[in-house]
């Protein structure tokens, strides 16, 4: 499989499977965010998510995969670095402000800092085309937001920290996407850092959320918790995982661009299955962000 992937890697088919893979990484992040919405605690959830990606993610890394270089291990203790700095901004803006308003911000932030740092990094250009999909994605996802915000009845000093938090986590969302398909590039085997990025990456939140448990107890039920996640761990592997596949074979800013059609799936999985309200403005601006999307994909 390794060999494979190195092969069609910057190929036509390359790009076919990593469109493929941003799409499929986009549906399930949607899902995970869902998941993380509700009945229970946001630092709870997470850490319960994390909590099973450390025990289905260690017999894989440490037993399945060849171990990392020194250099790729140097690269995943960064990775750790800026993921919890990334789960402690969503935590906080998901405490603050409502899921359908700052989830927008954040996917809206980080499409626009990706394709710039990708452009610096990897040497990564977009055509006019392109650079105007950006904009129409983004524009239509911050929006989004503002259009949901006027729904809601919330503390207006809550919801201003909850949207600076949100953009700060739109902005880490920029710094791992392009960290992580710098990390797994440079691995000689893509299922190496994948393996040991998740094992590493979701060691901190279980203890954070066992803290909070000690002191607040777990609303919403220990056992309806541990359920939602194992759900997250198993989404979360599909989700990043893909959309890291995907920045090994193809341009790093077209799979984040790619991947951010997530705020579709998500309006669409809270219509149809939450039985919520989308209405003709929400439809419209949901149309724009596929429009975007698309955009960007005929462009390249």
């Amino acid at each position: 499989m390794t060999e494979w992937i190195n092969e069609i890697a910057g190929t036509p088919a390359g790009a076919q499977l990593a469109t493929a893979l941003a799409l499929m990484s986009a549906l399930a992040h949607a899902v995970f965010g869902a998941l993380q919405k509700g009945r229970h605690d946001p630092w709870m959830i997470r850490g319960a998510i994390d909590t099973w990606l450390v025990v289905l993610s260690a017999p894989i890394a440490l037993f399945l995969v060849p171990w990392p270089t020194p250099t790729t291990f140097l690269i995943l203790l960064g990775a750790m670095a800026v993921h919890f700095a990334y789960k402690v901004t969503v935590a906080l803006a998901y405490e603050r402000a409502a899921y359908t308003v700052v989830y927008p911000v954040i996917r809206g932030t980080g499409p626009l800092i990706t394709v710039v740092g990708a452009s610096v990094l990897f040497s990564e250009h977009f055509t006019a085309l392109q650079w105007a999909g950006v904009g129409v994605l983004s524009g239509a996802m911050l929006l989004l937001a503002l259009r949901n915000m006027a729904a809601e009845q919330v503390d207006l000093r809550a919801l201003k920290l909850g949207l600076v938090w949100a953009f700060a986590g739109g902005v880490l969302v920029a710094c791992y996407t392009v960290w992580d398909a710098y990390g797994i590039r440079q691995s000689p085997d893509p299922f190496t850092f994948l393996a040991w990025f998740f094992f590493l990456t979701a060691l901190d939140f279980p203890i954070l959320a066992a803290l909070r448990a000690r002191r607040f107890g777990v609303p919403g039920g220990v056992r309806s918790l541990a359920l939602r996640g194992l759900s997250g761990a198993l989404i979360a592997w599909v989700s990043f995982g893909g959309v890291m596949m995907a920045t090994r074979l193809d341009k790093v800013g077209e799979a984040a661009v790619l991947r951010e059609t997530s705020t579709v799936f998500a309006a669409l999985i809270g219509w149809f299955i939450l039985g919520e309200t989308v209405g003709p403005r929400r439809l419209i601006l949901m149309a724009g962000i596929a429009l975007g999307a698309v955009m960007v994909e005929i462009g390249g």
